[in-house]
């Protein structure tokens, strides 16, 4: 087995072994990607010459003794909206161009005390602003699976390059579904942990209600694992809970839907537009469970059909507050010097922000504004107590639920660009999730006709990511599935 093939998993062990090096590792993953990445285009930077050095310190550490742990050594990939010293955090747009961090987000300081190398930065759509990775200002990103096929999005960078085999795994953010969708077009395992539970201390913010960090991985063991080292209280960010959790990994051993109650949305398999071969694959998935001694129950989450209006309005109107601090003043690019900070502010955004970016800043300018406001941001806030309701109700029937991932398997280039309220509505399946604070993981269930990955959602209460991590490792392990690997 070649080094890229690894899981983390795989990887820490054999580095606690002693059987491979970190720098071995490392360059492994380097040769991969001056490999593939050209097709793939999964990276918007990474410095060989600064991983190899921090591989060098892990592996200098393990020699003497001192490795921080089992994880020492580990390279792991961070989305470009995650904050790391001496790093460009650009979140794939132009307006921050050339702005040099001078800290580390909570994530990368707890990725470093474990002694993990941050293994380069991922590609995205402009903010988090996206279901395609096309509105990146940077590159392009493919899908490993079809190089004509968009990779999802806004994580796109870091599902691509996991599952091109140039990450061993990644960091995403999930504000409506970005770490699930990309996870389920490009075939590999993402989750999106209970709002709190991972400190958004240095990720740029989007939605800050909805905003949170979550690991892409091969398989859902590597999930837990990051998961194990990223979540945690933390002073810096006041949302986030209290406490830390430390045995995902561990609470997987002998897992099994036996004595489990799933959940069945009925609500999530009557959306327009749904593929047949998603709807075939995830009922497929379904009789599996059932057949693993699961209880399958059907539930209602009558708010549903109100999820995609609540959460544009809600998602908007912090994006356009959250995106009003760059201005050309204190971050990034500054464009026009006549002197007129009117004319200053116009040029810096028109030409800095993309066109998607610009879209969401208008709308959700629009929906604060003083008239504005109790007709839809206020309203809004409303139907959201009801969704985080609806779920509350389910799970009192259920341990999780479980759906399609998204109505669709990954497409061409440019087939939605030219329509953004399509792709607006396929979000429909994940976005209620963000809505209600609670945690879902995409792990995959099959593939279309054309071979493209088909994703399986399951959810969970808030802080119910062991009941989310046992079933879907049960489902993994024992779902008999062989995906095609990408063909590069």
């Amino acid at each position: 087995m070649s080094l890229i093939d690894l899981t983390l998993h795989e990887a820490a062990d054999k580095l606690v072994a002693g059987e491979v090096t970190s720098r071995e590792l490392c360059e492994a993953l380097l040769s991969r990607i001056e490999e593939v990445e050209e097709r793939v285009g999964a990276l918007v930077s990474i410095d060989d010459e600064k991983v190899i050095a921090a591989a060098e310190e892990s592996d200098k550490r393990r020699a003497e003794g001192k490795a921080f742990g089992r994880y020492d050594g580990l390279p792991i990939t961070i989305k470009d909206n995650i904050v790391a010293k001496g790093e460009e955090a650009r979140c794939s747009s132009s307006i921050l161009n050339g702005l040099e961090n001078i800290y580390d987000s909570t994530v990368v300081t707890k990725l470093k005390d474990a002694g993990c190398i941050v293994f380069g930065r991922a590609n995205m759509d402009e903010f988090a602003m996206g279901s395609t990775t096309e509105s990146s200002q940077i590159k392009k990103t493919a899908n490993p699976h079809n190089l004509n096929c968009v990779p999802g999005g806004s994580s796109g960078g870091s599902a691509a390059g996991v599952a091109s085999k140039e990450f061993l795994g990644a960091l995403g953010s999930d504000t409506g579904g970005s770490i699930r969708q990309p996870a389920s077009f490009c075939g590999i395992v993402g989750l999106k942990p209970t709002y709190g539970l991972v400190s958004r201390f240095g990720l740029v913010a989007f939605g800050s209600s909805l905003d949170q960090i979550g690991p892409m991985t091969k398989d859902v063991q590597d999930s837990a694992l990051i998961l194990d080292i990223i979540n945690g209280e933390d002073k810096m960010d006041s949302t986030s809970l209290p406490g830390k959790i430390t045995d995902f990994e561990s609470s997987l051993q002998g897992a099994s839907f036996a004595g489990m109650k799933v959940g069945i949305p009925k609500e999530y398999f009557e959306v327009d537009g749904m593929e047949a071969a998603v709807r075939q694959r995830v009922e497929e998935a379904i009789e599996n469970i059932k057949a693993q001694g699961a209880e399958v129950v059907e539930v209602s989450l009558p708010h549903t059909k109100y999820a995609i209006a609540t959460y544009y309005v809600i998602a908007t109107a912090e994006a356009s507050t959250n995106l009003a601090r760059f201005e050309g003043i204190r971050y990034g690019n500054r464009i026009n010097e006549t002197g007129r900070i009117l004319d200053l502010y116009n040029d810096t955004r028109s030409q800095g922000f993309g066109e998607e970016v610009q879209r969401r800043i208008m709308l959700g300018t629009y929906v604060l504004s003083t008239y504005d406001n109790h007709k839809y941001y206020h309203k809004a806030q409303k139907v959201r107590t009801l969704i985080r309701q609806d779920f509350e109700k389910a799970f009192e029937q259920c341990d999780v639920l479980v759906s399609p991932v998204s109505p669709e398997t990954a497409f061409e280039f440019g087939t939605s660009s030219d329509d953004p309220v399509k792709l607006y509505l396929a979000d429909i399946l994940t976005t209620s999730a963000n809505l209600a604070g609670i945690c879902g993981i995409s792990v995959p269930c099959g593939e279309d006709d054309k071979g493209m990955p088909i994703g399986l959602q399951i959810m969970g209460p808030a802080l119910g990511e062991k009941a989310v991590f046992r079933a879907a490792y049960a489902y993994e392990q024992n779902s008999e599935l062989t995906l095609k690997e990408a063909e590069l």
